[in-house]
Order: C-alpha cells, then structure tokens, then sequence
C-alpha cells in the first residue's frame, strides 16, 4: 500500500532504495530520477529508506529565559486573558519580549487558546430532523502516481451512510450513473439528493431552452426530489464536503500510492470499515450500519429489501 511520505519529499521509499543499490555515479542518478545530486548522497549514505525525524527533540524558546517563560505561564493561567493584554503586563518586567514570541509560548504549553465562557457565542442550530433516504453528493478531485481521479461522494443526512466511487471522468453521464448506482447499493428509498449547481448535476441558467438534464430524469424515475445548494455556499452541503476531507485525510494526504488500483483498495477498505465498525456519536455510538437496522426494525416502510439480510457493497 502507500508510503508516509513529509509534505516537501521528492523521492519515494522505492526510489531510495534504488539509489542506495545503484553503483552509477551520483550525476546520473540525480538526472534519472530528477533530483539534486546532495538527496541522492544523503541516500546513499544513510542504511534506511525511511525519513529521519528533524528538529529539536524538545521545543524550547530562544527569546525567553525558563525563569521568564514561568512568569508567562503564570500571568495567562491565572489572568485568563487574552494575548495583547497579557503583552502590555509582560513588557514593562520582559523589555524584549514581543508578540509572536509570547504566542508561541503559549502554544508550547497549550495555552494559547482561553477557555470557552457561557453566553458569549450564539447557540449551534441543529440540523433539521428528516427519515432516511436523504443524501448528500459531491465530487472531489484526487491524485495517485498514475494521475487524477474523480471522488464521486454520497452520504445520508440521518443514518450517515456513505457510497463512494472513483472514476476517470466526472461528466454528467457519470453522475447519473452514480446515482443508479446509488439506489441500488441502499437497501431503502431514496427521497431527496442535495448537490451543488455544478454541470454534472443540474442545467445551467443561461441554458433556458435545455431538455431536462440526465440527473434530474434518474431523479424523476424513481420520484426523488433534487435540490440544489445556493450558489458559491459550498457549507450548504457540509455534510458531505467534512466527509470528502475525511476520505483524502485518510487516503491520499497521509499516503502515496503507485497506481489506481492501491487507492481504490484503501478506499473501499477504509469506507467499508466506515460503514459496518466505526461508532458516532451523532448516532448515539451506533455504526450506519447498525442504525440502519434499527430503523428497519422501527419502520420497515421505506424500505426495499431486510438490511439485515443484505450486506451493503461498494461499487468502486
């Protein structure tokens, strides 16, 4: 599978390993795998292929002495107040000490944030209560060595079911076919689709005298209702656009992968392991899965098939 590569590596645990079995000189080295000729001599020279952790095994100021760090720590823990005012206190005892160097100081000790207090912050609205069969769909863009892939992302508002594949093109037959896809991976119906107002999903504006597109004729056939978020207000449909961050946190921001194939395994893996093991709180530490058979056990109506009886695939 995928390598734990840092964010600034310009080789991959293959290429160093080549490098270090490799008898050619230097200079070629480096213009075969695009490289400087010093990262081709730190490989060489080094008996793994894995990074090396860097920087200081302990964090410590180079601005404050531990006498005038103490005193920082104290004034914020015991003042709780915020970092300009705590500056302006601190300047007249630390002559030197600046803003930048206070904050980071106090984020050393983990105290650069102060404690939330009761009644400065509007209550958070909760999502508006719907059955299942409510989903959300979105698209993102992800890459491996053998280039870009399309995200194809759906997730149900209420049982927080997710159904995701990975395709080469993200035209608005793809769309479509995503959504049949869809219908036939949930084991209920479907009664509303939230997306953006991208091409894949509805007409444009200025295309007045257009036929119906192809998503809304999947959406018409099987009587669910398509809505649409507000222009440019992508947090309309944060549900689904937390889990597009999840999905690439999880896979292609953490891993490096050779081909497509690595990343459609890991995903299907790590979605699957979504679905059927991981507890959320938002379903009262139920997995979807789990939440959907308590449902079906609840209502059985807006159900097609028993989920019990039925284990839920992805077509990726």
């Amino acid at each position: 599978m995928g390598q734990i590569l840092h964010g600034s590596a310009k080789t991959t645990e293959a290429v160093r390993r080549a490098i270090q079995n490799s008898q050619e000189s230097l200079n070629i080295l480096a213009g075969k795998y695009g490289i400087n000729p010093k990262t081709v001599h730190k490989w060489k020279r080094r008996d793994s292929v894995s990074d090396s952790p860097m920087g200081p095994k302990k964090s410590l100021s180079t601005v404050l002495s531990l006498e005038e760090e103490a005193i920082c720590i104290a004034l914020r823990k015991h003042t709780l107040l915020p970092l300009d005012d705590c500056l302006y206190a601190l300047q007249a005892t630390i002559p030197h000490l600046t803003r930048s160097s206070l904050h980071r100081c106090f984020q050393r000790h983990n105290i650069n944030r102060l404690p939330a207090v009761e009644g400065d912050k509007p209550p958070k609205k909760k999502f508006k209560t719907y059955p299942i069969g409510y989903f959300h769909i979105d698209i993102a863009e992800v890459r491996t060595e053998e280039g870009k892939l399309y995200l194809f992302v759906a997730i149900d508002r209420t049982s927080k079911f997710v159904y995701v594949e990975l395709l080469e093109k993200y035209g608005k037959m793809e769309a479509a076919q995503f959504l049949r896809n869809l219908i036939k991976a949930v084991p209920y119906k479907i009664h509303t689709i939230l997306t953006d107002n991208g091409i894949q999903f509805t007409n444009r504006k200025v295309d007045q005298y257009a036929w119906m597109h192809i998503f809304d004729r999947v959406c018409h056939e099987h009587n669910i209702e398509h809505r649409l978020t507000k222009v440019n207000h992508p947090w309309t449909n944060g549900q689904v656009e937390r889990m597009n961050r999840t999905l690439k946190e999880a896979t292609v921001k953490r891993y490096y992968y050779d081909n497509h194939s690595q990343l459609k395994q890991h995903l299907y893996d790590f979605v699957n392991a979504y679905n059927f093991a991981k507890r959320l709180k938002a379903l009262r530490s139920l997995t979807p899965y789990e939440f959907i058979c308590q449902q079906w056990t609840k209502n059985p109506e807006p159900f097609i098939i028993d989920p019990i009886h039925h284990t839920m695939g992805l077509n990726i």
